[in-house]
Order: C-alpha cells, then structure tokens, then sequence
C-alpha cells in the first residue's frame, strides 16, 4: 500500500469538534444528559464507562445499562449533537481539492454509525477510522498507523484536522500534514496552521500552505 502515489491529499477530518459542534461531548454532552435522565453515577464513572465503550470494550447497550439507564435513551441523547457550520459547504466542494475525506474519531462505533447516517455524511465520507471498532484512540500513534494503511501510501499524502492540539502534535510527529480547527482562536496552535472555518479548506492556498503542495490551477 506504501507505494499509492495521489497527486491530490487526502483530507481526514476529526468528528467531535470538527464534524459536530461539541467537542467535548461527554462533559458537554453526555455527563449532563446521562444525569438529567435520573442515573445516580458520578462524572468518573461515567467517563469510565465512555472510555470503556469507545476502545470497544463494552457495547452500547452495555454503556446505558452500567449507568442505571434503558438503552432506547441513545436516540434522544445522539439527537444532541449538531453539525459544524460550514460541514455541508466543505463537503459538497471538496472534490477539487482532495482525492477523497475519511473520519479519524474517538467514539462509540454504533454511536458513530447512528450519527453519520443521521446527518447523510456516508455519500461524502466513505471511510470510518472510529476507535471503538478500532480498539484505539488519539492520541495513540497507532490509531495514525491503522488509517495510513488502510489508505495507503505514505503518511504525507494526508491533512488531518483536528480541534485538539495533542491529537495533531502526535499525527505530525508521524508525518502526517495538520491543520487545527479553532472557531473561537482560543487554543495555541503551536506547529499547526490555524483555520476558523471548514470552508477555508476550500482555499488552494491554504492548502498547499499546509501540504507544502503547489496550489491546484
């Protein structure tokens, strides 16, 4: 697979943060929601559970039911989250730019499979790297390791985005491009190139400025 040679990149963009509005989706999302629906866990053991369920460890069902909850809640719960703006404009333009878009998310794999049928990304986003299937999550380098092969060539050929800055320090280390999405300019960037919105990747210049790839005429 080492050898694929794209003249394009590929763009593999981060879904909590990136694709949905929240980026912290158990403290914002899930520790609240799991409260107001009566469970008497605390904050630790639901982030306990949630770590469990996104390394595939426990499934769904399991996750609500340690927590004292009926697993028919998910629906009501995943219907909390909401796209990023610019999601639809990014992805119905992306075509020019990159050779193709996947998704490189820490999450539950039937929670991840839920939303992104819900929101119609599969056409534009074919290829999933969920930890919960995958059994790892960033920043470990081996979640980097497994989407690389599953692309194929080399890590260069890749411009990952993502909302938090240990999760792109790891991928450049690895030799992958990175790009930080920061709506609100409130996280220091550090090595990474900074964008507020996702139609920025849109830009040619601001691409090739992250790929070090002559911009596409």
């Amino acid at each position: 697979m080492s050898r694929v040679r794209r003249s394009r990149p590929v763009l593999a963009l981060d879904a909590m943060g990136v694709l949905y509005e929240t980026g912290d989706d158990v403290g914002g999302l899930l520790v609240p929601f799991v409260q107001g629906r009566g469970s008497t866990a605390t904050v630790a053991e639901i982030e306990k559970a949630y770590l469990a369920a996104s390394y595939g460890q426990i499934d769904a069902a399991s996750f609500w039911e340690r927590l004292g909850l009926n697993p028919a809640v998910e629906d009501e719960y995943l219907s909390g989250h909401r796209l990023s703006a610019g999601v639809q404009a990014l992805l119905d333009g992306v075509g020019g730019l990159f050779d193709s878009v996947c998704c490189l998310s820490n999450d539950v794999a039937a929670w991840s499979v839920k939303l992104r049928r819900a929101h119609a990304l599969e056409p534009a986003i074919p290829l999933w790297f969920v930890s919960g299937e995958i059994g790892l999550r960033k920043p470990d380098p081996g979640i980097y390791r497994h989407m690389r092969v599953h692309l194929g060539g080399p890590a260069t050929g890749i411009l990952f985005v993502d909302d938090r800055v240990p999760n792109l320090d790891v991928a450049r280390k690895l030799g992958l491009h990175t790009l930080l999405f920061d709506p609100a300019g409130k996280t220091e960037p550090g090595a990474h190139p900074r964008i507020a919105r996702l139609e920025e990747l849109l830009d040619p210049k601001i691409v090739a400025r992250a790929t070090g790839r002559r911009p596409r005429r």
